[in-house]
């Protein structure tokens, strides 16, 4: 992650933007119509996000050339539109896996300024890159806690498998401002698989066992089955895309 000419020229925080920035602006080229934040079937999915997560907040963003874009927001309404110095999601993109950060406070990434997470008392971050075609990173699904905590092999394997389904949900809304009829033909479908991952999800608060390895047990198989789930979801969403 070096600097070059792409680099934002009024910022502290150069090694944010990585030397193939060009090409990764020009992917995120045909997103530009979703600028607007907390739009209704990402706030939809991210609220289902959180709830598998049990985590008070979860956002789907696009990291533009200077600002950070959330179009998914559950749990964090002061923040719509932030500095992308100011945002780990502008680390995200340049994971190939998940970026975790388990306690910001005590241990801050060096790559962005710690300020707003201190502000917003953000205390655990975990972020999948979004990527378009190509592979070029243009946004993130990640989850957020006010306390540390760790991100398990299957939330992490979790949270894979529902970034691929949120950037199919990026294409199809993409898609649908030049086709109006794609987005008709998908409501039920997606509507379905958003009530099927909800219920999972909600399953949660059924489990009042105090033995921990039944806790162990029973969130892993929750896990596993949101995984399934999510690899459907997103096999529906590319068949009817492609």
């Amino acid at each position: 992650m070096g600097t070059n000419q792409y680099a934002l020229t009024d910022s502290s925080y150069p090694d944010l933007i990585p030397a193939y920035e060009h090409e990764r602006l020009e992917a995120l080229r045909p997103y530009r119509v979703l600028g607007t934040p907390g739009q209704g079937v990402f706030n939809d999915f991210v609220s289902v996000v959180a709830k598998l997560f049990d985590v008070p907040i979860a956002l789907v963003s696009l990291v533009r050339e200077h600002d950070v874009v959330f179009i998914g927001n559950a749990g964090l309404p002061e923040a719509t539109i932030v500095n992308r110095e100011d945002s780990m999601c502008s680390v995200a993109i340049l994971q190939e896996g998940p970026a975790v950060f388990e306690d910001i406070a005590s241990q801050p990434c060096s790559l962005i300024n710690p300020f707003t997470a201190r502000k917003m008392d953000l205390k655990f971050y975990a972020g999948q890159a979004l990527r378009a075609a190509g592979g070029m990173g243009i946004g993130s699904l990640c989850v957020l806690d006010r306390k540390p905590r760790q991100l398990t092999q299957p939330e992490s394997q979790l949270l894979e498998q529902l970034a691929l389904v949120a950037t199919d949900l990026l294409q199809l809304q993409a898609a649908h401002a030049v086709d109006d009829t794609l987005r008709a033909r998908l409501d039920g479908p997606l509507h379905e698989s958003l009530t099927r991952l909800r219920t999972l999800a909600e399953l949660r608060e059924w489990n009042t066992t105090a033995d921990a390895d039944d806790n162990k047990r029973y969130a892993d198989s929750r896990m596993d089955e949101a995984q399934h789930l999510a690899q459907a979801m997103h096999r529906e969403l590319q068949a009817a895309l492609g």
